[in-house]
């Protein structure tokens, strides 16, 4: 993959916990005073804003299955997540969660179902032209199985060997791999 060759036709899906907010190894993000921006996480998603022509969250969230959470706790998680990125000159343009709770829905990654809703709401979107940032390899086989490019972020699973055949690159952080990228200037 060449980062040289993105541009505004591109589209990035970002998973959320361990990319964008510090995990709760073992735990969830249950509530707004549970979520922590990971280090680096506004600056990169202000940098990559500028970037890619979509900016979309495809995120598992089995505790609301698990009823350790309702949809109105994730809303309002995400609703703080997207006013503080904004603030940051940030943005994401959709979120797309999947509170099923078995493995073989499929809306649940590793299975494609958000990145074809995401095809469904931006008709625009080429997955040949698409990157999926995530944090495990279930991450990385539903960016193969919806045909994308795949960067991992070794958060969560530390001890993924690279070169990997689910990975096209790693990066240390979200920022790491924003300012990989030679045009990545800051939005003012």
């Amino acid at each position: 993959m060449d980062l040289n060759k993105i541009d505004k036709s591109w589209t990035l899906f970002l998973d959320r916990d361990g990319v964008i907010n510090v995990e709760k190894k073992g735990d969830y993000v249950l509530s707004v005073d549970g979520f922590i921006f990971s280090e680096g996480a506004q600056e990169a998603i202000k940098i990559l804003s500028g970037i890619f022509g979509l900016m979309l969250v495809a995120t598992n969230q089995r505790s609301i299955a698990k009823q350790l959470m309702t949809l109105e706790d994730l809303h309002s998680i995400h609703a703080y997540m997207t006013e503080e990125l904004h603030n940051h000159y940030g943005r994401i343009d959709k979120i797309y969660y999947c509170a099923d709770m078995n493995d073989d829905s499929p809306n649940r990654k590793p299975n494609p179902g958000m990145a074809l809703q995401a095809k469904k709401d931006f008709p625009q979107i080429d997955f040949s032209k698409s990157i999926m940032v995530g944090n495990t390899l279930s991450d990385m086989r539903f960016a193969r199985n919806a045909g994308m490019y795949s960067v991992f972020i070794p958060s969560t699973e530390p001890d993924i060997l690279f070169p990997n055949e689910l990975i096209d690159l790693r990066f240390n952080s979200l920022l790491d791999f924003a300012l990989a990228f030679p045009h990545s200037m800051p939005l003012i």
